[in-house]
């Protein structure tokens, strides 16, 4: 995994603005604002945002949306799923936040090439903050001829202060989303 120091370059940052007016979409739409884009051959072949509430369905994070529209997309174009898991390995996809363990399991199974994020997810990041799935398996399991679990390449701090920034926004307005809590939350003593 590259260090957040690292230079990107016009191309990465591009696809990562990208994903960051996904970020606001979802911001727009009072979800947590996360967003990505799929990127084939330079081109941007799908994108997604965060609509677990407009959904009420927990597994709906950016990337699972942006690979959704891409199964789909392929499953009408007829494609097996040697040639789906052929076209997905050479794809990158770029995430304004580290993917949680869900998404970075899928993505790994997926067989995705590469995922460039902005900021880390400390509280359930699936590629090095919490585990490290992008890593993949030492043993490679086959369903069908189709390899699982083979992992991809990590690139992480791209545009991070802006990710964190929105963020940031999105958490001090107050989720109306969330749920109340069971109980008091306890304040600490100012001095």
């Amino acid at each position: 995994m590259e260090s957040p120091g690292a230079d990107f370059s016009p191309d990465t940052l591009a696809f990562m603005e990208l994903a960051l007016e996904q970020a606001k979409l979802a911001f727009d739409s009072l979800e947590v604002p996360v967003g990505c884009v799929i990127v084939e051959d330079g081109k941007v072949i799908a994108s997604g945002r965060n609509r677990t509430t407009e959904t009420r369905n927990a597994s709906r994070h950016a990337e699972m949306e942006a690979v959704d529209v891409l199964l789909e997309d392929w499953q009408k174009n007829g494609l097996s799923k040697l040639e789906v898991a052929k076209k997905l390995s050479k794809c990158h996809l770029y995430v304004t936040c580290e993917p949680c363990i869900m998404c970075a399991a899928a993505l790994s199974i997926l067989g995705v090439k590469e995922v460039y994020y902005g900021c880390t997810n400390d509280k359930f990041g699936g590629c090095g903050s919490i585990l490290s799935l992008h890593l993949g398996c030492s043993e490679l399991l086959k369903s069908g001829g189709i390899p699982q679990g083979k992992g991809f390449k990590c690139i992480r701090g791209i545009m991070a202060s802006e990710a964190v920034s929105l963020l940031r926004t999105f958490y001090e307005q107050g989720n109306p989303n969330a749920p109340k809590p069971h109980r008091p939350l306890t304040h600490q003593a100012t001095h």
